[in-house]
């Protein structure tokens, strides 16, 4: 995949306003609506948004010092490489929501939650609308991040911020869809 540097990154900056926005509206729900799960293995909203907040956490501040530390200057255009492209097309929900297996230290599953889940998760996209303005001045193609689960594999910066953002995209999905199962119990 070959894409505009600019229009990669309006398109996730878009992408992670309307995140941020969507928390904002979840923060107006019930604690009750909030934690409410169809069954005992699938997610409530809050744990699909503490799922994120833990790769924020992480990919935050990867992506942050990756950017400042780089010396690669701007390019006009963003080349995907084979691996940023797949796994960022893996996180992309299908019509059906495809399951994936999460690690451990990710899963939220049986955390009390409460609404700091919400706060935490808007200050992150709020961190990284900074970020991708800030990515405009590195090459997002030669400058490279490292990834949660191995060291060892290094991802170009573009294909990173793929991955987390659509990554983001898949479970606020999720979260959207639960709050509809939710307000027809």
């Amino acid at each position: 995949m070959e894409i505009a540097s600019k229009d990669l990154l309006q398109d996730l900056l878009e992408r992670s306003q309307d995140y941020k926005a969507k928390a904002e509206q979840f923060q107006k729900l019930p604690l009750e609506t909030l934690n409410w799960k169809a069954s005992p293995e699938s997610w409530s909203i809050l744990e699909c948004l503490e799922h994120l907040n833990r790769y924020g956490d992480f990919y935050i501040p990867e992506i942050e010092k990756r950017l400042i530390a780089s010396r690669h200057l701007p390019s006009k255009k963003f080349k995907s490489g084979w691996l940023g492209n797949y796994f960022a097309n893996t996180m992309l929900p299908k019509e059906k929501l495809n399951r994936m297996k999460t690690f451990k230290s990710m899963d939220p599953v049986g955390s009390s939650l409460d609404k700091g889940v919400l706060s935490k998760f808007i200050a992150q996209q709020l961190a990284l609308i900074n970020i991708l303005k800030l990515a405009s001045r590195a090459d997002l193609t030669k400058t490279k991040t490292g990834i949660s689960i191995s060291k060892w594999i290094k991802l170009r910066l573009g294909d990173t911020f793929r991955v987390v953002i659509y990554h983001n995209h898949r479970h606020m999905v999720q979260a959207e869809r639960v709050l509809k199962e939710a307000g027809r119990q």
